[in-house]
């Protein structure tokens, strides 16, 4: 049974409040040494990849192309979302607002499909270059590739907002800037 003064709120000025998680400290900072770790990789990685590809002539393929496009949503995702989501999860209580948590929620879900539309389009590209070799230049084209993500980052948020009612308000909420604090 805790005792009252080992019960910790979130909102001490507040009534009614969510109480905090209490983990111990060593498990605490691992976890943020993790994921941070975790994020620092995934950045340095995408990063060494944008660069690589962007310098070398020789790598300006229509897959290396592909793999460019996959590492700069990867790098928005080491970027943004892992440690957003990090502090989300490992902090009960969220200190940033109404307007941020929405807008947190939205930017995770278009980064990370982003990166899994890439993913399809690279398989798309690879399935061509497999099973019809002969045609694999005349309909994989420097300017087909390079078209391709731009309409993904496009499209994306337009498919989910007709499949995910949600994703169809907070898009207007953030859009109007309706959001207001509770």
């Amino acid at each position: 049974m805790e005792k009252k003064e080992d019960i910790q709120y979130c909102f001490q000025d507040r009534n009614s409040s969510c109480r905090k998680a209490l983990l111990s400290t060593s498990i605490y900072i691992t976890l943020y040494i993790f994921f941070s770790l975790i994020s620092a990789v995934t950045v340095f990685l995408n990063i060494l990849v944008i660069i690589s590809i962007s310098h070398f002539k020789q790598l300006h393929t229509p897959t290396n192309l592909l793999i460019l496009s996959l590492a700069v949503s990867d790098l928005l995702v080491g970027l943004i979302v892992i440690p957003v989501t990090t502090v989300a999860k490992m902090e009960r209580c969220w200190g940033f607002g109404k307007y941020f948590c929405v807008f947190q929620f939205y930017i995770s879900f278009l980064c990370t499909s982003l990166s899994l539309g890439n993913l399809v389009l690279i398989s798309i590209e690879r399935y061509v270059a497999v099973c019809d070799p002969l045609l694999y230049h005349s309909r994989i084209t420097i300017t087909r590739i390079i078209f391709l993500p731009l309409v993904n980052s496009l499209i994306n948020p337009i498919i989910y907002a007709f499949f995910y009612p949600w994703f169809k308000v907070t898009a207007k909420l953030i859009l109007t800037l309706k959001i207001r604090g509770s």
